[in-house]
């Protein structure tokens, strides 16, 4: 009986067609808006950079406002800024929170000295600390 129902099921199977016709004429025309490309890959020689820092702010501030303030220092030179950790507890006064963020810089002409380094790092800091009243966590 079970062969006889699957003999059955793979007859009505192949006897089962699907067509479909396209008139080419009838097809639209792509609309012709302008298109943003991605610029070009560009890989460095160089090696990256990568700096932690640690910022206490009030605890309404965002943590995206203060990516964003640390992005805008330079936007050549930083390639990256993710946020690590949000902390809020013991060594954080009340109403405040600690934001960690690590931040990564592409050099594109040369190997960065440590004093460019650090003055990419003060930047950000004042950068952050103007946009957000953030300060570094000691």
């Amino acid at each position: 009986m079970a062969t006889e129902l699957e003999s059955q099921l793979f007859v009505f199977v192949l006897a089962t067609f699907v067509g479909f016709e396209v008139i080419l004429e009838r097809i639209p025309e792509p609309k012709a808006k302008a298109t943003r490309a991605k610029p070009a890959l560009e890989l460095s020689p160089f090696q990256p950079v990568e700096r932690d820092f640690a910022f206490v702010v009030d605890r309404d501030v965002k943590a995206g406002d203060l990516v964003r303030a640390a992005q805008n220092v330079d936007r050549k030179l930083i390639t990256g800024v993710t946020l690590f950790d949000v902390y809020e507890g013991t060594g954080i006064e009340p109403g405040k929170k600690s934001i960690a963020i690590a931040v990564t810089l592409q050099p594109r002409e040369k190997t960065m000295t440590d004093q460019e380094i650090d003055a990419v790092a003060a930047k950000i800091v004042a950068e952050v600390g103007k946009r957000t009243g953030g300060v570094l966590r000691a």
